[in-house]
């Protein structure tokens, strides 16, 4: 498959404002912010979409969703809360062929999302 640009952050090809990374996960600010606070949390073993989370196994994407919790934690946001969405597919605007949570907040979200 070829490299999409979450591969070259991961190789550090491409450099990114890190905000939480163990040896499982990466956490790091989107270039393009949604939100005042709009971070992109992906999983270094490289799952190309939400789709392919049941073939995973439950240690694996329980640690994936333990950091994306520790990663809004680490950001501020547990008091006021904040959103974490997945795009799945060309519906549902995944333009990144990799797995990746968007932490969004910093601000009042709105419903529905759109």
């Amino acid at each position: 498959m070829k490299d999409c640009i979450f591969d070259k952050i991961l190789a550090k090809e491409i450099p990114a404002n890190v905000v939480y990374e163990d040896e499982h996960v990466l956490a790091f600010h989107d270039i393009n912010p949604q939100a005042p606070i709009h971070v992109l949390v992906i999983p270094k073993k490289k799952i190309v979409s939400f789709v392919d989370v049941a073939g995973q196994d439950a240690h694996t994407m329980g640690h994936y969703f333990q950091a994306i919790s520790k990663t809004a934690s680490k950001l501020g946001l547990d008091e006021d809360g904040y959103r974490v969405c997945f795009n799945t597919g060309s519906h549902g605007q995944q333009t990144v062929p990799y797995i990746h949570a968007h932490i969004l907040g910093g601000r009042q979200m709105r419903w529905p999302p759109g």
